[in-house]
């Protein structure tokens, strides 16, 4: 922050140009390792969740009653995967590497009244399948007028039928799936990667003549017919209706590289509104640094020249503004210990927030390795306590406090226990939905023994290196007895002055926080890090500004209660967040069930409850920084 505002205008402009370019498009780095497959090489397809935009509760793919192998194991699942509700199961589909299959059946299921009732359900509610092929989802390819074309995540298990009221209306099974595989071949071997995974689902009510298990012949499919879409008798589902599962492979040699698979999945077709993200945040800091320029070189400077140039008492007694309230100006504020335990978790937010953006930057925390933000995220949280503890007791030894254990055990404990109530009445509300997104009793063990068994030592490490090290010192004395106030503005109103500043850094963040939200709630894939990481850069600077610019006027109408009022005048941007989410939440989702809508609300206040704690203590090191660098500059009589 010793820097010139100059300098930090250009900075934003010199982090775009050297990220903005290899990461506007995707890439992959580390994650998972290339395969290669002979022709003939089985390929197993694995079962994801069942998920929902309109209700958020996934499901096991096996809570409905599609065919199963006979054995169901559960895939190696890391922490992030267990949080997000991601259950990768074994599936009764397997290829075999290029060989072409047609109307293969699965299975032949007969509908029980449960079964036949869990289908329409899931039906209404728009769920659709996830699968898996050599780690690549399974996507819908949908043609645009354009040409182009997009693709949709995962397939509808099915879909109702027109007109009739809604207990009369049919519902139908996507009960045939025709599979498209992609693959590159290598020049020199006959070995190939796969690089694609599509399907389109079809709802076909398939006839036999004698059905034999061991060798199953339909009279609607066989081994030479390709089902076309729309030009079949659809599935009904009813009670006690056989539905039989078939399946078609085609595999298709692709120009694509492995390297570069992911790219239709990640792809971005509006890139330009990024950038206009990126310029309207920028304006927003040009403007904020103009103003703190103005302050810094200008109306201060004159000031501290002319504070330094007065000889006698007389004219020291007629000082006004800022220089006037250095008695008090470092007097420890109203409830100073929480203020610790505040700035100490916001370091600790911080430092998480950091990691994560350069390690998914560098491609370490790819789609395809998947769960690793969410595992990396809580990972990064535990051991960052150790700077949360020592920041936090810095802070405290400042303010001259006495009881270090307890400030050591708040900062250790308040915002990881408010976090994990929220989190523990969603997820027993997930649970008594019967969906796989309930966290299981393990994985809340695990999350509690990160918590006290690293997570905690950790701070109190830190503490006591804090505490070790020399106190802080003011740069000016306190007196003894504190000033009065004068009346303030309507304008310098704590309440009104804190909820102003918070509009700018909002703003400065808002087109990118459409995008995090449509990948959280809409199932969309996010993976433009380097514009995420410039709007944080960005934000980080907006906090500052602004926070240091409002602190200026603040102690130029001689309040000198800067402490708190730092803290939420970048903080208050969360209030912005939440209502933004409001907006979102009534605009552009489908959200009907009234536990989809605490989930939502819950989830949004725990992220705009930690971005308060980010911004706060941001805006609060910038004004603590500022505040010392001025009254350090005048002298003092």
């Amino acid at each position: 922050m010793g820097g010139s505002a100059a300098t930090l205008n250009h900075f934003p402009f010199v982090v775009l140009l050297l990220l903005s370019a290899p990461f506007a498009q995707s890439f992959y780095l580390p994650g998972v390792a290339p395969r290669d497959f002979e022709k003939g090489d089985e390929l197993p397809v694995k079962v994801n969740k069942l998920s929902s935009t309109k209700t958020q509760l996934p499901y096991d793919y096996y809570f409905l009653d599609f065919c199963n192998p006979n054995k169901i194991v559960n895939s190696a699942e890391n922490l992030g995967e267990v949080l997000r509700g991601d259950r990768i199961e074994n599936s009764i589909y397997t290829f075999k590497m290029r060989t072409d299959e047609s109307c293969k059946v699965a299975c032949l299921k007969m509908l029980t009244a449960e079964s036949a009732k869990n289908f329409k359900e899931k039906i209404d509610d728009d769920y659709r399948v996830n699968m898996i092929l050599d780690n690549l989802p399974v996507a819908v390819n949908r043609p645009k007028k354009d040409g182009s074309h997009s693709y949709e995540h995962g397939f509808q298990i099915g879909f109702k039928g027109p007109g009739g009221s809604k207990k009369d209306a049919k519902y139908y099974i996507n009960n045939h799936l025709s599979f498209k595989v992609m693959y590159h071949k290598d020049l020199e071997t006959d070995e190939a990667r796969i690089v694609g995974f599509e399907v389109t689902p079809i709802s076909i009510n398939h006839e036999y003549k004698t059905w034999d298990e061991k060798n199953p012949r339909l009279v609607t499919c066989n081994s030479g017919t390709k089902i076309v879409p729309g030009s079949t008798v659809p599935q009904e589902v009813e009670v006690k209706k056989e539905i039989i599962f078939t399946y078609d492979v085609t595999f298709e040699e692709s120009s694509i590289k492995w390297a570069s698979r992911w790219d239709t999945y990640l792809l971005m077709n509006d890139d330009q509104i990024h950038w206009f993200s990126i310029i309207n945040s920028l304006m927003i800091v040009l403007f904020l640094s103009g103003m703190v320029a103005m302050i810094m070189m200008r109306t201060l400077y004159k000031d501290i020249a002319n504070y330094n140039q007065l000889e006698t008492q007389d004219e020291a007694q007629e000082e006004t503004g800022w220089k006037l309230v250095h008695g008090d100006v470092f007097r420890p504020p109203v409830k100073s210990g929480l203020l610790c335990v505040y700035v100490g978790t916001g370091i600790q937010i911080f430092g998480m927030t950091l990691v994560t953006m350069i390690f998914a930057l560098l491609g370490f925390l790819s789609p395809s390795n998947r769960g690793g933000l969410m595992t990396a995220m809580v990972l990064l949280w535990v051991f960052m306590g150790l700077f949360a503890g020592y920041s936090s007791a810095r802070l405290y030894k400042m303010f001259k406090g006495t009881e270090w254990k307890k400030n050591t055990l708040k900062t250790a404990f308040m915002f990881p226990a408010i976090l994990f109530s929220i989190f523990f009445v969603l997820n027993a509300l997930i649970w008594g939905e019967k969906s796989s997104g309930a966290v299981p009793f393990g994985t809340m063990f695990a999350l509690v023994f990160l918590w006290f068994g690293i997570s905690v030592p950790l701070v109190f490490v830190g503490s006591y290196l804090g505490f070790k090290k020399p106190a802080i010192e003011d740069p000016v004395k306190t007196n003894k007895i504190p000033r009065q106030i004068p009346e303030q503005a309507w304008y310098m109103q704590p309440a009104f002055s804190t909820l102003i500043g918070g509009i700018l850094p909002f703003g400065a963040v808002f087109i990118e926080l459409f995008f995090i939200l449509t990948s959280i709630w809409l199932n969309q894939f996010y993976y433009i890090f380097g514009f995420l990481f410039i709007v944080f850069v960005i934000l980080l600077i907006t906090c500052a500004e602004i926070t240091i610019v409002l602190c200026y006027f603040q102690l130029c109408s001689e309040d000198y209660h800067w402490w708190w009022r730092a803290y939420l005048t970048a903080g208050s941007s969360a209030l912005y967040l939440f209502l933004y989410s409001i907006f979102y939440f009534m605009t552009k989702l489908e959200i009907t069930k009234f536990v989809s809508g605490v989930l939502y609300f819950g989830y949004m206040l725990i992220g705009s409850y930690a971005f308060f704690v980010l911004t706060g203590t941001m805006g609060f090191y910038a004004c603590f920084w500022f505040v010392r660098k001025i009254y350090s500059s005048v002298k003092i009589d």
